[in-house]
């Protein structure tokens, strides 16, 4: 099948982030989740957008923290969790992508073993976080330049973690820079590691498992262990925006 999912509907720039995020075929995106724990959504946001949400690493203000990643044994590079109040475009893609995506995680937890359900509705799980000592909020927009690279991570942040997440390139391939490709491992029981590079375009996301997806063998439902990162830039400068749907201690 396709590894990426297509809108129903064209020209972005016509549409909201929720009309985008609704009319996208999400049956297709959760057979693509099932089988190798990340889906591929062309063309979600256009080229103004990306630059729009690009140009704000600059503007401290509206940042609670930045990490560089050098310091922390994490890569190189840096990045920036936003601060509460979101920007616009990013707290409407949070609130967009959750509802679609909550029936996806809870199928995976029933299917894992794992008694934790989410609410269908984002405000309500982030509820639950702020009530557990998470109220840091987590979207964040990282930033790359040549020689720069994302270690291999999970995002985890506390007690309780949203099982997806997603990644949007604001930056074009071959245009801004080259290398820098989104990668994913995954771990299965007694197997070496599987590694999987999404080609991302601009405006492009990819919607990713955070720790474990279940995988279906021949004598039950097993748990993946799920990595990502982001290999060495070869030149010129990358811009990523993060929708993280858990809070952070």
């Amino acid at each position: 099948m396709s590894t990426t999912a297509q809108s129903k509907q064209p020209d972005p720039a016509d549409r909201t982030i929720e009309t985008r995020v609704e009319a996208l075929d999400w049956a297709s995106v959760s057979t693509h989740l099932d089988a190798n724990g990340w889906a591929m959504i062309d063309a979600l946001l256009t080229d103004g957008e990306c630059h729009e949400i690009a140009d704000l690493y600059v503007n401290d203000g509206i940042f609670r923290s930045r990490v560089v990643m050098a310091r922390h044994g994490f890569g190189r590079g840096e990045y920036k969790y936003f601060a509460y109040p979101l920007p616009d475009i990013v707290a409407h893609l949070r609130h967009a992508f959750y509802p679609q995506l909550a029936p996806i995680a809870n199928r995976w937890n029933a299917s894992m073993g794992i008694n934790v359900r989410y609410p269908d509705a984002h405000a309500d799980f982030i509820k639950r976080c702020h009530q557990a000592g998470q109220e840091r909020p987590t979207p964040l927009l990282l930033q790359y330049g040549t020689e720069d690279y994302n270690c291999l991570h999970q995002d985890l942040y506390g007690e309780h973690v949203f099982p997806l997440q997603v990644a949007i390139l604001l930056s074009e391939p071959g245009e801004d820079f080259t290398g820098g490709e989104f990668v994913l491992t995954e771990q299965r029981p007694r197997m070496q590691s599987r590694v999987e590079v999404v080609p991302l375009s601009r405006g492009d996301a990819v919607i990713f498992a955070v720790h474990n997806r279940p995988v279906q063998g021949t004598r039950g439902t097993y748990r993946v262990n799920m990595r990502h990162g982001v290999s060495r830039l070869r030149s010129g400068n990358r811009h990523t925006l993060g929708i993280i749907f858990h809070d952070s201690k």
